[in-house]
């Protein structure tokens, strides 16, 4: 015969073949509908079609850039999490304070965040790790009701260890002790470390694994976010998880740089409420907390901004192209990655050419070598421009700050690149008082004589196979 008539386990063979490429097209249709980019879509619908076999996998895993539409309570009408937020914004609506009309920044990140400015507030900047542990240790002891706490990355190293025992003292003193981590950021920590918490009363929850089968293969969506609560009248939130290597301890890394934020005032709420949002997410309970205020002495003028994929847009992309596109003489921005899309990218060039100072502090070394890559590839596209990149070189800088002009200043877990954009949780504090600026303002002054500037060459007279490292890693930005 001139052609064999296949036999039948080649057919079924066949039959799998294209029953792997039709569920891949579907796939494509998922992509085309949810993800957020148009070149994380293209990416997707290329990988999907002509290698199934392995992008389909990778779809479960990173594929989806939208979270359930349960987290943020306070959007919803129907949920006994939402009637609570309306209340507390009510009461925070008596210390809000009035926007001026050209004060456009402010009024789109009191839009974006949900939560209002208001007055009667204090912020402290915690530098540093001995310094921040020291506010962390001393809220967690002062507590004398309840305690909430969130951290992305719990350890079980000496700190972390010293963090849990606090923890239990606290609960066997009749505290009430809510502990949420990222189940992805703390994936090392041991079931004994949570046994003990739990054996003590402390009631733990992790982020991310619940609710439905299939967030077990999700890696994307991260609680990223840092925070402690005492009994609704103080909270710290910023950089800093718990772990050895941010007191300096890493050898590898050597000096840890970063920054954290203690806070009083009416802004404490707001931070209670972003907890309680998370904590409703992976425990499905609303613990009974304080949620009446006084206002603080200094006076400041403050507000929260929580982020996450869970919002309605990609909230902290808008909210730095909107301070670029707002900033009239300096945009400072510290963060250990500088991976920006392109509208954030085009919002600092547009700012640097009508004359703002704007600088980007980065890390010298890497802790994840493809953002670390990813950045050499900015260079091009920022120093011509006359934005300037500075590498800091006492350590390892991890802290996420930004100085608008001499109005705003900003501490929290937010770092400059996609994941915070679009794919991790993240809680932010922004400060109006002239002296807290001023303060944060001296600070990054320091880290900047502490660091060199990075020049085009830095990347440009790089061998062949570096540039085309970092070329590449800028291609995976969207999943890194």
């Amino acid at each position: 015969m001139l052609f064999d008539v296949p036999a039948a386990d080649s057919w079924w063979g066949w039959i799998a073949l294209a029953l792997f490429y039709a569920i891949g097209v579907l796939h494509v249709v998922h992509a085309l509908m949810h993800v957020r980019t148009s070149q994380g879509a293209i990416a997707w619908v290329l990988s999907l079609l002509l290698l199934p076999f392995v992008a389909i996998p990778l779809y479960w895993l990173l594929g989806p850039k939208r979270f359930s539409s349960e987290v943020g309570g306070r959007r919803f009408k129907n949920s006994r999490l939402a009637v609570l937020a309306a209340e507390m914004i009510e009461r925070l609506r008596r210390y809000e304070v009035d926007i001026p009309e050209d004060d456009a920044f402010e009024r789109a990140a009191r839009t974006l965040g949900g939560l209002p400015f208001t007055r009667g507030n204090r912020f402290e900047l915690l530098i540093d790790g001995e310094e921040t542990f020291g506010k962390v240790f001393e809220t967690i002891c002062s507590a004398r009701n309840y305690l909430c706490v969130n951290f992305f990355i719990v350890k079980n190293d000496a700190l972390g260890i010293r963090f849990q025992q606090a923890l239990i003292e606290r609960a066997r003193a009749g505290v009430r002790v809510f502990f949420l981590f990222d189940e992805f950021g703390s994936y090392k920590l041991p079931r004994r470390y949570l046994r003990e918490l739990i054996d003590a009363g402390v009631e733990c929850h992790s982020f991310g694994v619940n609710r439905f089968w299939w967030s077990r293969l999700q890696l994307n969506f991260r609680n990223h976010r840092k925070i402690v609560v005492a009994d609704g009248e103080v909270a710290l939130i910023g950089g800093l998880n718990v772990g050895d290597e941010y007191l300096g301890r890493n050898t590898r890394f050597g000096g840890w740089r970063d920054t954290h934020l203690s806070m009083r005032g009416p802004v404490v709420q707001a931070v209670q409420l972003v907890f309680l949002e998370d904590w409703y997410w992976a425990a499905n309970t609303i613990p009974e907390l304080e949620w009446e205020t006084r206002l603080e002495e200094a006076d400041q003028v403050a507000a929260v901004i929580p982020t996450g994929p869970a919002d309605p847009a990609d909230s902290w992309q808008l909210v730095v192209a909107e301070a670029a596109n707002t900033s009239r003489s300096r945009l400072w921005i510290a963060s250990p990655y500088f991976v920006p899309d392109e509208g954030v990218l085009t919002a600092l060039q547009a700012a640097a050419i009508r004359g703002v100072d704007v600088r980007i502090l980065i890390p010298e070394r890497a802790d994840h070598l493809l953002v670390w890559l990813s950045a050499f590839s900015y260079f091009e596209q920022s120093i011509p421009y006359g934005i300037r990149i500075f590498r800091y070189h006492r350590g390892f800088l991890h802290q996420k700050v930004m100085l608008i002009d001499h109005r705003l200043a900003a501490v929290g877990s937010a770092n400059l690149d996609n994941r915070s954009f679009r794919l991790n949780f993240e809680i932010t504090g922004f400060s109006a008082d002239a002296a807290f600026v001023d303060a944060v303002a001296r600070m990054l002054e320091a880290d900047f004589e502490a660091s060199l500037e990075a020049r085009v060459e830095d990347f440009s007279k790089k061998p062949f196979f570096f540039r085309a490292a970092c070329r590449v890693a800028r291609l995976m930005a969207p999943v890194q």
